[in-house]
C-alpha cells in the first residue's frame, strides 16, 4: 500500500514538474540556442551558461514588456502567441510521449495529445498575461 501511494505521489509530482517545464518552453529554447551558439564560438562552459540564462530572461522580459506597454490588442495577442506556441508544441509532445504506449489508436492518441497541447498552451498564455499585467500595473 505504501508503494502504491509513493508511485501516485511521484506521478503527480512529475506531472507538475513537466507542466511547469512545458509552460516555459520559449525561454528554454532561446537559452539552449544561445548556449549552443556561444559554446560554438569557443567560449567556456560558464560563459555559455551565463549567455543562456541572460537570453532566456531577456525573452521573457521582452514578451512581458510588449504585453505591458502595448495598447493594441492584436500586438499583445501576437506577443502572447509567440510565447504560447512553443508551450503548445511541448505540451503535445509531453502528452504524446507519456500516452503512446497505452493507447493503440493513432486518432485517439493525436486527439489526446492535441488536447494536452492546447491545455498547456492556454495555460502558458494566461500565466504570462497575468504575470505581465501584475508586474507592469504597479
Amino acid at each position: 500500500m505504501t508503494l502504491i501511494l509513493l508511485v501516485i505521489s511521484l506521478t503527480i509530482a512529475m506531472c507538475v514538474i513537466a507542466y511547469n517545464f512545458a509552460i516555459y518552453a520559449l525561454p528554454f529554447m532561446v537559452g539552449l540556442s544561445a548556449f549552443q551558439y556561444v559554446h560554438g564560438m569557443e567560449a567556456g562552459f560558464l560563459m555559455s551558461g551565463l549567455a543562456a540564462i541572460g537570453a532566456a530572461l531577456l525573452s521573457v522580459a521582452l514578451v512581458i514588456a510588449v504585453v505591458g506597454f502595448a495598447k493594441n490588442p492584436a500586438l499583445r495577442l501576437i506577443a502572447l502567441a509567440v510565447f504560447a506556441i512553443p508551450a503548445t508544441i511541448a505540451g503535445y509532445a509531453l502528452v504524446h510521449g507519456v500516452t503512446k504506449n497505452f493507447i493503440d489508436s493513432t486518432v485517439a492518441l493525436n486527439l489526446l495529445g492535441g488536447a494536452g497541447g492546447l491545455f498547456i498552451g492556454v495555460a502558458a498564455l494566461l500565466n504570462l498575461n497575468a504575470l505581465g499585467t501584475a508586474i507592469l500595473s504597479r
